[in-house]
This record gives structure tokens, C-alpha cells and sequence, in this order.
């Protein structure tokens, strides 16, 4: 199994390490041709208009929109939820537009305002999963495609699947639970 993971800014560096501790084989992407041949791919957290930015100036937009509608998995995390979304709420990002939910950035404030709060998500089992939420997005709308995988206390909604593509609000990758990126890969396999 071969993920890429989107490293043009971010914490990818954050998600080479997961997937190397899932002993899957995993590639940098920075340039068009990386996408070539992966199984999977990976959009991290970061700064969503930095990102979009280099996507476009790197002309990886275009492409990862037809991986991605051609049925590649792709799991976005924070910003890769932004990236991911069918529309942004309060953004000129351009967004990739494969994923049928509307995201509002910057939810919970400013960086001074990042919390982490234990989450109930049934796809990863009964254990709670650590959510850590820092300048972080949420799904305002979905369509009926998409199953929401996990809410906050007040019924926002922060997780989503539709087929294979997979999105979190919150870091994954900034904890040392392999539960969720185990689910992606499982996805890529098939076996989800």
C-alpha cells in the first residue's frame, strides 16, 4: 500500500510518522508527479489559504479533484477538511470541491481559543478518541451521502465519510491514537 500525503505545508510531517508506525509505504507529495500511483492521499492540517495556494501554483488541483472522483481515498484533516469541501461558508479558498459538505473555518476562534476534548466516533470502536481541535473548521451542512462520524457535545458536527473520502476537523495526527488513520487505511484496502 503506497499513501501519499500532501507536504506543500502543514503537519504532514505529523502523518508520515503515523503511517510509518502502520508500517505502510509513504510518499512525500509536492509535485504533480507524486500523485502518480499512490493508493491513498492524505491532506493535512495547516493553514488552508496556504495550501490552496500552493496547490494551485504547484497545478496539483486539477489532478487530485480527478483522483478523487475517480476513487481515490483521500482523508482530510482540518485544513484537508476545508480543502476537501463542497463549500466554504466564510472563504475565498478555492476548495477541491469532491466532498458534499459546507465547512465554516475558524469555528472556535483564534489559536488562543484550540481545545482538545474526548470524542465518541463508533467507526473506531467504544474507546473515546482524543480530538485536538486548533483553529479548527466545522461541517455546518451535509448531504445525505455523507455519514457524519462524530459530533461534539452540542451536536456539531466534526467527522465525515462519503465513499472513500474521509474528513476530521480535528489533529489526528497529534495524538499517538492510530485508530483513525488504521480507518483510512482500511478504507484504501477496501475492507471499510
Amino acid at each position: 500500500m503506497r499513501i501519499g500525503v500532501l507536504a506543500s505545508q502543514g503537519a504532514f510531517v505529523e502523518h508520515i510518522a503515523m503511517l510509518r508506525q502502520l508500517e505502510v509505504e509513504v510518499l512525500p507529495v509536492r509535485l504533480l508527479q507524486e500523485l502518480r500511483g499512490l493508493d491513498g492521499l492524505i491532506i493535512p492540517g495547516g493553514e488552508s489559504t496556504s495550501i490552496s495556494k500552493l496547490m494551485l501554483d504547484y497545478n496539483l488541483i486539477s489532478e487530485i479533484r480527478n483522483l478523487a472522483k475517480n476513487g481515490l481515498p483521500i482523508f482530510g484533516t482540518c485544513a484537508g477538511m476545508i480543502l476537501l469541501a463542497n463549500k466554504i461558508s466564510d472563504s475565498g479558498v478555492e476548495p477541491l470541491r469532491v466532498m458534499d459538505i459546507t465547512v465554516r473555518r475558524n469555528a472556535f476562534g483564534r489559536q488562543k481559543d484550540s481545545f482538545e476534548t474526548e470524542l465518541s466516533i463508533p467507526v473506531l470502536g467504544e474507546k473515546l478518541f482524543l480530538g485536538v481541535f486548533i483553529r479548527a473548521p466545522i461541517i455546518v451542512r451535509a448531504n445525505s451521502e455523507v455519514e457524519i462520524l462524530a459530533k461534539l457535545a452540542d451536536s456539531t458536527s466534526v467527522a465525515a465519510r462519503q465513499g472513500k473520502l474521509l474528513a476530521s476537523a480535528f489533529h489526528p495526527e497529534l495524538t499517538d491514537d492510530l485508530r483513525f488513520h488504521r480507518y483510512f487505511l482500511d478504507i484504501v484496502a477496501g475492507n471499510q
